[in-house]
Formats: C-alpha cells, structure tokens, sequence
C-alpha cells in the first residue's frame, strides 16, 4: 500500500517510491537522502503533527508536514513494525 510520509503514525515504516515536487524542494529532499529507494521509519511526531521526526539512511531527520507530503512510501508489512 504507498501511503505519503505526511500522513503515517508513529511507528510506521516503508520504502520511497516516489518523492514528488519541483526546485529547490525537491532537491533539498534528496540531498537530505529522501530518495527512492530508501527506507524509512517514523519515530515522532510533534503534538500537532508538525514536524515529523524519521529515521532514514541511519540517522534522525527532521521534516516539515508540507515536504513530507511529497514523498510517497510503500508501507512495511502492514505498515507497523
């Protein structure tokens, strides 16, 4: 199931499939290591839902829910893990 990063839950985990957008947004995501391909874990969420803290490539990085919203995952075994 490809969920957008914007909208899992604590706990949730998947592989990029897609980060959409255009510019300077899309290329701070892949210089942050958003990319296709990588996988990701959502560790923590702020009480109104933004930022977003995930776990990618081995470390925590922060983002905002807009930026979030571009990059389409494929959930994890059900989407929790």
């Amino acid at each position: 199931m490809i969920q957008k990063l914007s909208d899992f839950v604590i706990g949730q985990s998947g592989v990029i499939k897609m980060v959409r957008g255009e510019g300077r947004v899309r290329r701070r995501l892949f210089d942050m290591g958003v990319t296709p391909g990588a996988s990701v874990f959502l560790k923590k969420k702020a009480p109104l839902g933004d930022p977003i803290e995930i776990n990618i490539r081995g470390y925590e990085l922060t983002l905002r829910k807009d930026e979030a919203s571009l990059v389409d995952v494929e959930l994890d075994n059900g989407g929790r893990k």
